[in-house]
């Protein structure tokens, strides 16, 4: 079981909207402690969550995801669902092309004529060293840390700069609960650049050896920082399909990223796991 700080983490959305999910009956905790009050979630959920996660990017409303998460919306209702939302966005602007193109992707995979095929990789993670800072953000998803984060990796940058030594890459994201019991406490996010072992500590950063992962779910994501949240629900709801869940520290690694346009990034998403048994 995990607690509702733990499964905003790992599931990529804030504590809050979980809540809110709850309260309107979409996606309601497996257990709630009678004399707590507190939130557990187990990992079956985590595909559910990622279908309320891939229908909400499409702009489907929450009462339709409803409809379709309980099953009272069938695969036809759900196609004409989709199509009626594909014919919404040619009225909009330019700026919605995209998502009309995820959308005529779901359609297809939906009427058989194509596979949405996720391209995980199980493997071990050597340990590493990095020179890292951490910051606090209010919760999980890029609507709390991407404020965080961005001027985070700036100011690490300079302070690693000042000590005179080189800004090496990969970098490092490491996200992780400040509390687990607390459902408010937030995340702590951890920005790193690869580092030596011989490498002294210095003001606006430290240095840390991230340790050995004997077993992780790894998916690379390729562009736009704004789309990370889609690989990670991939990622996960291919966990739960396969019998792994989450254990640790998810990290992201920037194996491709500037100068370039971040349409050309390439980012590996990192989740320690284990098989699930019985």
């Amino acid at each position: 079981m995990y607690t509702i700080g733990e499964f905003a983490m790992y599931g990529r959305v804030s504590v809050r909207m979980l809540r809110h999910y709850d309260a309107i009956g979409l996606l309601r905790p497996a257990r709630v402690d009678p004399s707590s009050g507190y939130r557990s979630y187990d990992a079956a959920q985590f595909a559910t969550l990622g279908r309320i996660m891939g229908l909400r990017d499409l702009g489907i409303g929450l009462e339709r995801i409803r409809g379709v998460i309980d099953g009272s919306t069938d695969a036809a209702g759900t196609r004409a669902l989709l199509a009626a939302r594909r014919a919404e966005l040619f009225d909009q602007i330019a700026a919605d092309h995209e998502r009309i193109h995820r959308l005529d992707e779901r359609l297809r995979h939906l009427e058989g004529d194509t596979v949405m095929s996720t391209a995980v990789e199980l493997k071990s993670i050597a340990p590493v060293t990095v020179l890292e800072a951490s910051a606090i953000a209010p919760g999980g998803g890029p609507e709390n840390v991407t404020p965080v984060i961005e001027p985070l990796y700036d100011r690490l940058s300079a302070a690693i700069a000042a000590a005179g030594l080189p800004v090496r890459e990969p970098g490092y994201a490491l996200y992780e609960p400040v509390d687990p019991e607390r459902d408010d406490a937030g995340i702590r996010v951890r920005a790193g650049f690869t580092g030596d072992s011989s490498d002294p500590a210095g003001p606006g950063y430290e240095v840390v050896t991230l340790p050995e992962v004997p077993l992780a779910a790894t998916i690379l994501h390729h562009g736009v920082m704004s789309r990370i949240g889609e690989s990670w629900g991939e990622l996960m709801e291919w966990m739960s399909e396969n019998g792994y869940r989450p254990v640790g520290v998810c990290r992201e690694v920037y194996l491709v990223v500037e100068p370039l346009p971040q349409e050309e990034w390439v980012t590996e998403l990192q989740q320690p796991v284990e098989k699930i048994v019985g």
